[in-house]
């Protein structure tokens, strides 16, 4: 079975293109202002109106409410939603009821304790998404895209009843031995492919993909 490839963090057309080009199977647009990959949903609409038929067009909220998400959903065609903060299962629930889409929980590991945490949401996330959890003391940190790995040995050996992906630190480099370790058949990737935060590099991007598509 092919491993499927998430860019996340797009925020330009030369990104999306490479994105694009390389063989993306999800392309993420992060709805979150305080993050540097964030986009207006004027932006995203450009941006989303690039993908062709076949690639997921996944967008990134952190706790927003309805009013604000009905607002970028009016404007930006989505198949997915990635929801990345402290949303709780019946928020996922409520979500799914209102915008008619499929979501995607996004859970942060520091160690194995946190794995007890997709419980309350396996039967009502369309997909999970396992990411690392930003230490206390990391100035700056963002709910994902801190360039943290965590130990992926914690995923190896797990079944879960619905589809997952792995993020967090991933590259080029490590994301084969990160395949390898966890057992996974997806992976997102922001930093990874950037020149700094928020910053895309396409040869980087069409690097991740090249390597992700031999797997």
């Amino acid at each position: 079975m092919p491993v499927l490839a998430k860019i996340c963090g797009i925020n330009t057309e030369e990104a999306m293109r490479a994105a694009i080009d390389g063989g993306a199977d999800f392309v993420g647009l992060v709805f979150y202002p305080p993050s540097p990959r964030s986009v207006t949903a004027a932006e995203a609409a450009n941006l989303v109106a690039l993908v062709p038929n076949g690639i997921i067009r996944v967008g990134l909220f952190v706790d927003m409410d309805d009013v604000a998400m009905a607002d970028i959903l009016s404007q930006v065609s989505l198949d997915l939603l990635q929801l990345h903060g402290a949303e709780s299962p019946e928020r996922l629930r409520r979500i799914k009821s209102e915008t008619g889409l499929p979501v995607m929980k996004a859970i942060k590991i520091a160690g194995a304790h946190d794995i007890a945490l997709t419980s309350g949401f396996t039967e009502v996330t369309d997909r999970l998404l396992f990411d690392a959890k930003a230490p206390p003391d990391l100035k700056g940190a963002l709910p994902g895209g801190n360039a943290l790995a965590f130990d992926w040995t914690l995923l190896a050996g797990h079944n879960w009843p619905c589809p997952w992906m792995l993020s967090g630190g991933l590259d080029a480099d490590n994301v084969m031995q990160a395949v390898g370790v966890t057992g996974a058949s997806a992976v997102d990737v922001s930093s990874g492919v950037e020149i700094s935060p928020g910053v895309k590099d396409p040869a980087r991007i069409g690097d991740f993909l090249s390597v992700v598509k031999s797997l």
